[in-house]
């Protein structure tokens, strides 16, 4: 009989740990690694994504149907005796923050908001006591767990500075899908004598940066540069009202900034291949998908120097400090001025976006999850 694995995916709401789940299992190859039975436990929603087959093993308890409050009173009373039910031999939990009991277990880490200082006291009153909350479980889940995997060397090397030396790491990764790699700019930029679109997709957030994203835009277009900005993402709250007063500010009359909203994540091709220029200018990040995503197309791109930020990119862009507008502007105008440079940062960005599949994904996660169990196992009978 081989492995039988429980996944807690009960946390899983955002695109991106969607994403991941779904491409995890979408490649997984059970037989290779000894593995007869995945069982998931989510919601209703994500569940009906992920592949219907015979060793797929679908949960769907009605707390996790309901508030975060019934979620994590499941999670916290429940989880472990559903999964000993399951005769299922360890636990690979996608949300850090968990507060299961279970060993073994492999914990993956998908945020980095709790470690970064300067971005977290950007938050205030109930949003700052909830990140310092989620820092204390997520160590203390890190130290309990037999394995921890984190999506890049910068984010592991940051959380342990917090939580401590981890005895058992992997670095793996998310992966970028086919439909971004099979896409390509729908025009080829060759002068500057047409009108030229960027695009920055991202959630606004008190540390995405949209606003100073579209003062750089401002400073641009005093310059002489024919340039457009669209912002992909919703928002609410007090950050979106920065972004609406800021883009009431720099563009009064509606000539050059348009915000879209929300773009369900099967559009964002599309969107991305009417794109010239492509902009991220987040402050922190665990893995940037958004990133990865404009790579995989070969976009010309202008990003962020925080965070894991140059670790993913790699040369593949031209660097600015996100939270200096003129930092922005000087190297979004680099790239314009600049054709050489543009089509050698693109073709190295698509490049490097070769590195990250979901099918390599898939294969260093479950094997790492093999892996912790059965060492755990030898210990244990030592």
């Amino acid at each position: 009989m081989g492995l039988k694995i429980a996944v807690d995916a009960s946390r899983n709401r955002s695109g991106g740990a969607k994403a991941h789940l779904i491409g995890i299992l979408s490649e997984a190859k059970l037989t290779q690694l000894d593995i007869e039975q995945i069982h998931v436990w989510s919601d209703g929603s994500l569940l009906d994504s992920i592949p219907d087959v015979s060793w797929i093993v679908k949960h769907n308890p009605t707390e996790l149907n309901q508030s975060l409050v019934s979620q994590i009173w499941w999670q916290a009373t429940k989880l472990t005796k559903e999964i000993k039910l399951a005769n299922c031999d360890i636990l690979f939990t996608t949300d850090a923050s968990t507060l299961c009991s279970f060993s073994p277990m492999v914990v993956l880490s998908q945020d980095m908001l709790s470690y970064e200082s300067g971005v977290m006291l950007r938050f205030k009153g109930y949003s700052l006591l909830r990140l310092i909350a989620i820092l204390l479980i997520q160590n203390l889940a890190f130290r309990r767990a037999q394995g921890v995997i984190f999506l890049t060397k910068y984010a592991g090397e940051v959380i342990q500075r917090s939580c401590g030396s981890l005895k058992s790491v992997s670095y793996i990764p998310h992966g970028v899908g086919n439909s971004f790699k099979h896409t390509q700019p729908s025009s080829l930029w060759t002068d500057n004598d047409r009108q030229i679109r960027c695009l920055y997709v991202s959630n606004t957030a008190p540390y995405k940066n949209q606003w100073i994203v579209v003062q750089a835009i401002e400073i641009l277009r005093s310059r002489g540069y024919d340039l457009v900005l669209n912002l992909i993402g919703g928002g609410s709250g007090k950050e979106q009202k920065r972004l609406d007063k800021q883009i009431l500010t720099s563009d009064p009359n509606g000539e050059f900034v348009r915000q879209l909203g929300f773009v369900p994540h099967q559009d964002l091709p599309s969107h991305l291949a009417n794109t010239d220029l492509f902009i991220f200018a987040s402050s922190c990040e665990n893995m940037p998908n958004t990133l990865v995503e404009a790579m995989a197309v070969g976009l010309p791109i202008a990003c962020s120097n925080r965070g894991p930020m140059p670790e993913i990119l790699s040369e593949g862009g031209v660097y600015f400090n996100p939270e200096d507008p003129q930092s922005i502007a000087d190297a979004v105008e680099e790239i314009v001025k600049n054709p050489y440079l543009r089509r050698q940062i693109a073709t190295r960005a698509k490049q490097r976006s070769e590195e990250f599949s979901w099918s390599r994904c898939a294969t260093e996660t479950w094997s790492f999850i093999t892996e912790t169990y059965l060492r755990n196992k030898r210990n244990i009978i030592k």
